[in-house]
């Protein structure tokens, strides 16, 4: 079998040969509370819930990335703070790498241009949300992160 070997966090992930998909994400924090987006019906794992996001494009650095997809998504300004460890979750049809990152919001409106609603919640609410699965081990690192 085909594949090779990726480091997330301390873990080495065996992944097999198929194109991997490099996502930034935003765990956007603001008055003790973190921005969580459901997706549309429109989108791949319809109704589930995520940190907001997307992917990197070539020759942009992680941070370019995650600064730029919240602002087309969302219209938010926003500067990153911390970053998390990778999280590599294979779907059926495709892998993903999420890399995380921990942001403060700066200011802006918030409009929806891709997800059905979003939700400002304390780390506590986080776990009970129907997550997209490669965003779970996000909030497992999130949530040790804020403790």
């Amino acid at each position: 079998m085909a594949g090779e070997f990726f480091w997330a966090g301390m873990n080495a992930i065996f992944v097999q040969s198929r194109s991997m998909i490099a996502v930034t994400c935003a765990i956007i924090e603001h008055k003790g509370k973190v921005l969580v987006a459901q997706r549309s019906t429109a989108m791949d794992l319809p109704l589930q819930w995520e940190f907001p996001g997307g992917k990197l494009q070539e020759g942009e650095t992680e941070e370019a990335c995650v600064v730029r997809e919240i602002k087309e998504e969302l219209q938010l300004r926003i500067a990153v703070t911390h970053r998390l460890p990778d999280c590599i979750y294979a779907y059926p049809t495709k892998t993903i790498r999420l890399i995380p990152f921990v942001c403060q919001l700066l200011e802006g409106h918030l409009h929806l241009a891709e997800h059905a609603q979003v939700q400002w919640l304390s780390p506590h609410q986080l776990p009970p949300l129907n997550w997209c699965e490669a965003d779970v081990e996000v909030v497992e690192h999130y949530l040790q992160f804020v403790r």
